[in-house]
């Protein structure tokens, strides 16, 4: 049998990001509108030897919605567990429960055929290595601040928060991420949040940004102001539909993937070496206190960004 370009995609996956061995049981999530993604994963966890089951559920209405009880008990029975969805399982409880029960799981949130050929084919071994050192840096930190050329200018506080590492290496128990992967995030500290932060390269549940920059305004951790065309309006309604904790400021990380390239799938986005990203919600997931079905990143180019001082990285160029 010759193997596509997805086969090899998703074998790349299944042995080297999750480091699958042969007698582990993988559990493959997926919903009508990723079910090719989700098909090649299960078959190819078939080929490989594992014992594996495919499930498909009715895709969600936002990122961060729960899956049904029934899912989210499956997910606590199997070693490895694959999530190619169009919304994001990454931030539910029901994920967060499995990997407190030791489940490795991998989220694809809008995952493309193109950007899983894309972003799979990355070397994961440099991106680890990166991302991990900018996670060791970051710890050390109290404070950001954020400027860029579309009119971000924005600060917080990071001092205490988990710095997480998306690596793309999810060989240890509970661990989990992204995939395609590379960046490195945290929760800025609620209520520290300041400033203006201008999405110019996509966000969440629109796309790319094509005309219009979404102008996000940023008083004591929330965002009290959004403006720029029907983008903005789109966002608002999401994020009005949830209620006011929808607006906090949840995370803030930097993209550490030099195979990525903005598609207008924010999976891949967010991704972007040289791009930060800043997100509205829930960020439980990241070590906050904000439980909302809701989260939503916004992708900025050419960051420049200063920890304590000192020069993090430059019109995206990281110094890392």
């Amino acid at each position: 049998m010759k193997l596509t370009k997805l086969d090899t995609a998703s074998t790349i996956a299944i042995k080297d990001c999750m480091g699958a061995k042969k007698n582990e049981k993988i559990l493959v999530i997926t919903d009508e509108l990723k079910r090719e993604i989700g098909l090649s994963l299960f078959e190819n966890a078939k080929r490989l030897g594992h014992q594996a089951l495919l499930v498909e559920m009715k895709s969600g209405k936002i990122n961060g919605e729960e899956p049904s009880p029934e899912i989210a008990e499956l997910m606590q029975k199997f070693d490895v567990v694959f999530c190619p969805t169009a919304k994001s399982l990454t931030h539910t409880d029901a994920r967060r429960t499995a990997s407190a029960k030791g489940v490795r799981i991998a989220t694809f949130p809008g995952i493309t055929k193109d950007v899983m050929i894309r972003g799979m084919n990355a070397d994961y071994n440099a991106i680890s290595k990166r991302t991990i050192k900018l996670q060791k840096i970051l710890e050390k930190g109290k404070y950001i601040r954020v400027v860029a050329p579309a009119g971000t200018d924005i600060t917080f506080k990071i001092a205490g928060r988990k710095v997480i590492p998306s690596k793309g290496l999810f060989h240890a128990k509970g661990e989990s991420g992204n995939l395609p992967t590379g960046e490195t995030f945290l929760a800025p500290v609620e209520g520290t949040s300041n400033g203006v932060f201008v999405v110019d390269g996509s966000m969440a549940g629109l796309g790319l940004i094509k005309s219009t920059n979404i102008r996000i305004e940023v008083k004591k951790g929330y965002a009290t102001k959004i403006t720029g065309g029907t983008a903005a309006k789109k966002l608002k309604n999401m994020l009005d539909k949830v209620g006011k904790e929808a607006r906090n400021i949840a995370e803030f990380g930097i993209g550490t993937n030099d195979s990525a390239k903005l598609s207008g799938v924010l999976l891949e986005d967010e991704k972007v070496m040289g791009t930060i990203h800043i997100a509205v919600g829930n960020n439980v997931s990241m070590g906050g206190s904000v439980n909302v079905p809701i989260h939503l990143d916004g992708v900025v180019k050419k960051p420049t960004v200063w920890m304590d001082g000192k020069l993090l990285m430059k019109d995206g160029k990281l110094f890392v």
